[in-house]
């Protein structure tokens, strides 16, 4: 049995992205594969988000094991005993967790880093400590078009060093985008109509308040948006029901005209009605994407796409 330790220094790296990814692949290669995700404090907070992801992967995955077995709270000391309660009957056990380097000792596990672009340049060097555990690294969210030029650049840096480049993923806005049901929350918006969509993806943003040129030319520019746009804007609603709208989002608390609400319900586009301005709406959407989480089964096309192209799966028979 084989522990794959998915780690970072950084929060929200793309450690679950990556689980995601793996876990998808070696399923499809036949493998027995399970998860483990062991948080270290009490922060109630961390708890419910690593559950929730422990609870994603547990769907990606097909696990019988309860969520509370595979995210137990626990201590580095105790992580082995835990662990082993996963571990029965995998062939691969993928472990996400902090950077600690007694747990992956204990474990003898085989360590992924996982970090983005934007860190310093020589933060991978911090993984040189755990020779032959390290199987190499994963650099995430870089611009889709220098795919090439990072890779160099950090085969490069690491020239000498024994660790391997396994991959070079790019800054892809639909792996970390919302649902329309997570964008209400967002927001602390209340959902009109058809709430049965809560569950769909918003690829992309746009403000209606903010153009002179309020027609469907406009909003034709996107596909698959939310639009966020005051709420006695009627104009702008109706123009933007007519092309690729997944939701309207609609501030200051003014409910939809009747015309608005007809049209959204026969294009199953649901309403969001946010008390908040258009500016403080942004603002919680800009700070939602940013927490943005891998969590959505409907993002693991996409994910497998990305990681067919640009990670060294043969590195994993090594």
């Amino acid at each position: 049995m084989v522990c794959l330790y998915i780690t970072s220094m950084q929060p929200g790296g793309g450690k679950t992205l990556v689980c995601a990814g793996l876990g998808s692949y070696l399923l499809g290669k036949g493998k027995k594969v399970g998860f483990f995700k062991p948080v270290f404090n009490g922060d109630q907070q961390q708890v419910e988000a690593s559950r929730r992801d422990g609870l994603f992967m547990k769907q990606v995955l097909g696990l019988d094991e309860p969520v509370d077995v595979i995210c137990p709270v626990t201590t580095v000391g105790k992580a082995k005993d835990a662990y082993s309660k996963v571990a029965a009957g995998k062939d691969v056990v993928i472990t996400e967790g902090a950077y600690e380097v007694g747990m992956i000792l204990a474990l003898d596990a085989r360590v992924i880093a996982v970090e983005g672009y934007d860190q310093s340049p020589g933060i991978f060097s911090h993984y040189n400590e755990l020779g032959e555990h390290l199987l190499g690294v994963i650099v995430n969210k870089a611009a889709a078009g220098k795919l090439g030029r990072v890779r160099d650049e950090v085969t490069a840096q690491l020239k000498g060093s024994g660790v391997a480049v396994l991959g070079v993923l790019p800054e892809d806005r639909l792996l970390f985008t919302l649902t329309i049901g997570e964008l209400a929350e967002a927001i602390g918006g209340e959902i009109l109509n058809s709430s049965e969509q809560s569950a769909e993806l918003v690829e992309n943003f746009m403000m209606g308040a903010l153009t002179v040129d309020p027609g469907p030319e406009y909003y034709g520019r996107k596909s698959n948006k939310a639009v966020v746009v005051r709420g006695e804007r009627t104009d702008m609603q109706l123009a933007a029901l007519e092309t690729s709208t997944r939701c309207l989002v609609l501030c200051g608390g003014t409910p939809p005209a009747k015309a608005v609400s007809y049209r959204a319900e026969v294009r199953k586009a649901p309403i969001i009605l946010t008390k908040g301005n258009i500016m403080a709406t942004v603002e919680s959407i800009e700070q939602a994407l940013g927490r943005g989480r891998f969590n959505q089964e409907r993002k693991l096309p996409r994910l497998a796409e990305i990681m067919e192209r640009s990670f060294n799966f043969q590195a994993l028979a090594s």
